[in-house]
């Protein structure tokens, strides 16, 4: 049988290793799965990604960015929800005792295609139904249990009776956090953004894929607070941009297919539900296809009522297709005000805006100033308690307190209490506002996943001078190394000239490598691997008409340029502004 790859996504890892994309890491002690180093290539593409999405999503829309630890304490994650939710599902072998995520089990040996949705009985049911096997030993896994195993991260903060705390699972929490002191640097005016790109923890039950489900990775965030009443965005920027759509409804059709239509006619008909949700899937799919990903393999799919987060009233993922299989590689979710109502309810700060009026209002308020002398023989120790409860009944239901005596409820138990003694009262008072909690509306991008979009579909074979080559055709803004510069031939008059024009490129801000080693053919094809767009070869001419050799990746074309034109003509074809068949 051969060893040699069969699918594009085996022989991207074997390059990828090979040419310093990516590699699992501690290698020398085993390696542990869920966890990868970048290399010096894929570093410096990750790097120019992360470069191009805050150009675009915090530079581009006038937004903040700011970089909050990866490690908080327990209260925040209690607050956010994550401790109690944060779940995957979970099964173990009963022989070998290796956990298997059962979602997964069942999404790649039955025709389910979203599990993840399912509840746990169901999908117990599925797993008997379909007599699935364990993938480590081919043992049948039939009425063992599915469990939630939550994917936090827990750590300790300090020595001693240390404080408990995790590793963030979304940079998310961050932002949320911080908005008392965010929103004083956006001057209290809505709306307003808040972008980080950071590192995010998850213990995952089974990574797979290589670097498209690991246990850390990188996230690129957006949260935008808005007034829900007030806040719309313009879509005229992106009323005409085409997208292909994979909505709820036909997912769930026995014929369901992806829509094509343009951003402006879903949010008319209703298939994207929110404007802000279509204004940000706009942008994006001009972004992705700026930064080389196939808009012939690129979708966005709704999620399903099953999937989509409680507090979420619409929610889309990005997905690209990578050997016959369909990856997240962004989420766009409108979270309404949840994160930062359950902060405020958590924590002793205001996680609100005061929105101001355009004219004061006269309006009529109900309040409570209960006999204190009466409650507090009557009450005890509970006697505030029951202060709290008579001012949130005249706040919610005043004519609670039409009667002779008022109803409230403490540790189920029902006392009524005499209206005269609560003090009831209704007052008009003119304001000038009110306090709101914002909505946000989220774009989360995975990096390692679009690095590795970027790189599957840049993947290329074909045959140069009767030699099968492979290459990557990675767009010139964000290639890693932009340009190799070559000596012919191992000289020192020509290695002189060419380190020379290495180090005048760099100058200019261009990412540039030397080599000097090998033939002229294999240095060319060694960066055709890496994805370099252009070389340049300094050769015996050079030295006499101050000319090299360009040569394009892609076609392998050559075209003869003048030293001291190299640096803008480079810059400029970096910059798309140039196009190297029109090179003269």
């Amino acid at each position: 049988m051969s060893d040699e790859p069969t699918n594009t996504s085996e022989k991207l890892v074997e390059l990828a290793k090979r040419r310093g994309y990516f590699f699992q890491s501690a290698g020398a002690y085993g390696g542990v799965g869920g966890f990868y180093t970048f290399g010096p290539q894929g570093a410096a593409l990750k790097g120019n990604l992360e470069d191009a999405w805050r150009e675009r999503y915090a530079v581009g829309e006038g937004h903040m960015e700011i970089d909050a630890p990866t490690i908080m304490p327990e209260p925040v994650f209690e607050a956010s929800g994550h401790l109690e939710g944060f779940d995957d599902m979970l099964i173990e072998c009963p022989d070998c005792g290796q956990s298997h995520r059962a979602d997964h089990l069942v999404e790649d040996n039955t025709e389910y295609e979203d599990a993840e949705s399912l509840p746990i009985p169901e999908v117990e049911e599925i797993v008997a139904e379909y007599e699935l096997v364990c993938p480590s030993c081919g043992a049948g896994l039939a009425g063992v249990a599915v469990e939630n195993f939550n994917l936090m991260f827990a750590t300790n903060i300090g020595p001693g009776d240390s404080q408990p705390g995790y590793m963030r699972p979304e940079t998310a929490q961050g932002i949320f956090v911080e908005f008392p002191r965010l929103k004083e640097y956006a001057r209290n005016q809505l709306p307003f953004g808040v972008t980080q790109i950071g590192r995010a923890y998850r213990n995952e039950i089974s990574p797979r894929r290589s670097i498209i489900r690991t246990r850390e990775f990188t996230q690129a965030e957006l949260e935008l607070f808005l007034d829900p009443e007030e806040d719309e965005p313009d879509l005229s920027a992106v009323a005409d941009v085409a997208v292909t759509l994979y909505p709820a409804s036909e997912q769930q059709a026995d014929d369901g297919t992806t829509v094509e239509t343009t951003i402006g006619e879903a949010v008319d008909d209703g298939t994207i539900a929110d404007p802000w949700i279509g204004y940000f899937l706009g942008i994006s799919q001009e972004w992705y296809e700026s930064v080389g990903v196939d808009m012939d393999r690129f979708r966005f799919r709704q999620h399903l009522s099953g999937e989509r987060a409680h507090y979420a009233s619409d929610c889309w993922d990005a997905e690209s297709e990578i050997d016959g299989n369909w990856i997240e590689i962004a989420g766009f979710a409108h979270r309404g005000n949840y994160d930062l109502s359950k902060h405020q309810a958590h924590s002793d700060e205001r996680f609100t805006i005061f929105k101001q009026y355009d004219e004061p209002k006269t309006v009529e308020r109900a309040t409570v100033d209960p006999d204190m002398s009466y409650l507090g023989p009557e009450f005890g120790g509970d006697a505030g308690t029951v202060v709290e409860k008579l001012e949130e009944l005249a706040e919610r239901d005043r004519a609670a307190f039409d009667g002779d005596t008022v109803e409230i409820d403490l540790e189920g138990e029902t006392h009524e209490i005499p209206v005269e003694r609560c003090g009831f009262s209704v007052d008009e008072e003119t304001i000038a506002g009110e306090h709101i909690v914002p909505n946000v509306v989220e774009p989360s991008f995975g990096v390692d996943r679009l690095v590795y979009t970027v790189l599957h579909h840049a993947y290329r074979e074909d045959e140069v001078d009767g030699e099968e080559r492979t290459y990557l055709e990675l767009d010139p803004e964000v290639a890693p190394t932009f340009v190799g510069v070559f000596p012919l031939q191992s000289d020192d008059d020509l290695e002189r000239e060419a380190q020379a024009i290495a180090a005048e490129l760099r100058a200019e801000g261009l990412s540039v490598t030397y080599d000097d080693s090998g033939n002229i053919g294999r240095r060319y094809r060694r960066q055709d691997e890496v994805g370099t767009p252009f070389c340049v070869t300094v050769d015996y001419e050079s030295l006499d008409d101050e000319a090299v050799t360009v040569r394009e990746r892609d076609s392998t074309a050559q075209k003869r340029l003048p030293i001291d034109e190299l640096p803008e003509t480079l810059a400029a074809l970096r910059a798309g502004d140039l196009a190297f068949d029109d090179l003269e």
